[in-house]
Order: C-alpha cells, then structure tokens, then sequence
C-alpha cells in the first residue's frame, strides 16, 4: 500500500512540475509559479497524505482513535476488489468538488490577469 502512495505522491509532484513550467512560460511570473506551487501542494497534501483508514468510517467515529479491531477490518477489506474497497460518500464528495473548485477558480483567475 506504501508503494503504491508513493507512486501517486511522485506522479502529482511531477505534474506540479510541469504545470509550474507551463504557468511560469506563461505568466513570466515568479509569484505567480509560487502560488502555482503552494496551491499544488495544498491539494496534493488534501488528497493524498490524509490516513484514509482513519477516515474511511463512521463521522462520528472521527473524534477517537481507530480500534484494533477497526484495524482489522481495514486490512481484510485491502485484500477484497478495488471497487468494494473505495466508497463514495455524498458528503466527501460535495466538500471536496466545493472546496478545490474554489480553490482552482481562484487560481486560474490570479494566474490568468
């Protein structure tokens, strides 16, 4: 599981690369790459770095540590298809789609005046 993280982790940070290169080609600007890069990292960091077995119960389990036998099911789950294993939650789905949608809308209208 830790490989494959950082495969995902190494594939973001090359395409932060490139897309600090296109807005620097771009913009000519070095405030705009930075925040370019801040933005990118942020949401890298949003998508990628939280414990998702953590996360991936009950909200109000959210407050207090996993259980070994929360552990447990966790590692039984990993080894089910992949498609059992991710579920989408309306509520994660909304406050992801609203809140890196502001985030990128503020962006493109800073990199782009």
């Amino acid at each position: 599981m830790a490989q494959t993280n950082d495969v995902a982790l190494r594939s973001s940070l090359i395409w932060l690369a490139v897309i600090m290169v296109i807005v620097g080609m771009y913009t000519h600007s070095w405030k705009k790459i930075m925040v370019t890069y801040v933005v990118g990292i942020l949401g890298i960091a949003g998508l990628l770095l939280p414990d998702w077995d953590f996360f991936d119960r009950s909200y109000s389990r959210w407050c207090y540590p996993i259980t070994s036998e929360e552990r447990a099911a966790v590692l039984a789950l990993r080894h089910t298809s992949l498609f059992k294993r991710y579920r989408i939650y309306p509520l994660r789905v909304v406050a992801y789609t609203t809140i890196y949608g502001f985030a990128l809308y503020k962006w493109w209208v800073f990199v782009s005046n």
